[in-house]
C-alpha cells in the first residue's frame, strides 16, 4: 500500500457538490492498494501516519505527531498513486488492486486508523469522482509505502 501525506491546516472532499469529508489541522492521506496487498501491512502504516513528527513544535521544529497536537485525518482513496507513465501516453493501473479488494483493505486501513486515534476519520467516497480543497501547511507533504 502507498499513501501520500499532506500536513493541512483544513481539508474536504465533496461528490455530486456535497461534502462528505472535512477535517481542520491535521493530515489529509491520499490512500492506494497495491494489487499484491493484504491487510497485514495496514498495522504497521496507521501507526507510522498517526505518529509522524511533522507538526512544529514550540522551537517551530517538525517534533510533533497528529496524535500530539490532537489533530484530525481525512483518507481518500486513490487507486492511481499506483499508476505508471512510462510506456505510451496513457497512464496504466496494472499495479493498482482491483476495486473490491482495494474497497475492503480501504476500509480496515480507515478502521484502524479510527481505533488508534479514538475518534472517528474524516472520508472521501470509494469509487466516487471526488473534488479534494486543502490549505496546504508548510507544504509538508510525504510519500510512504509497505509492501
Amino acid at each position: 500500500m502507498k499513501v501520500v501525506i499532506q500536513r493541512v491546516k483544513a481539508a474536504h472532499v465533496s461528490v455530486n457538490g456535497g461534502i462528505c469529508g472535512s477535517i481542520d489541522r491535521g493530515l489529509l492521506v491520499f490512500f492506494a492498494v497495491h494489487r499484491d496487498d493484504d491487510i497485514n501491512n495496514i498495522e504497521w502504516m496507521a501507526e507510522k501516519i498517526i505518529n509522524l513528527r511533522i507538526f512544529p513544535d514550540d522551537n517551530d521544529k517538525m517534533n510533533l505527531s497528529l496524535r500530539d497536537i490532537i489533530g484530525e485525518i481525512l483518507v481518500v482513496s486513490q487507486f492511481t498513486l499506483y499508476g505508471t507513465c512510462n510506456k505510451g501516453r496513457r497512464p496504466e493501473f496494472t499495479r493498482s488492486a482491483p476495486p473490491e479488494k482495494a474497497e475492503k483493505i480501504y476500509n480496515e486501513f480507515v478502521e484502524a486508523i479510527s481505533k488508534k486515534m479514538g475518534k472517528k476519520v474524516a472520508t472521501g467516497r470509494f469509487r466516487a469522482n471526488m473534488e479534494v480543497h486543502l490549505i496546504n501547511d508548510g507544504p509538508i507533504t510525504l510519500e510512504l509505502e509497505k509492501l
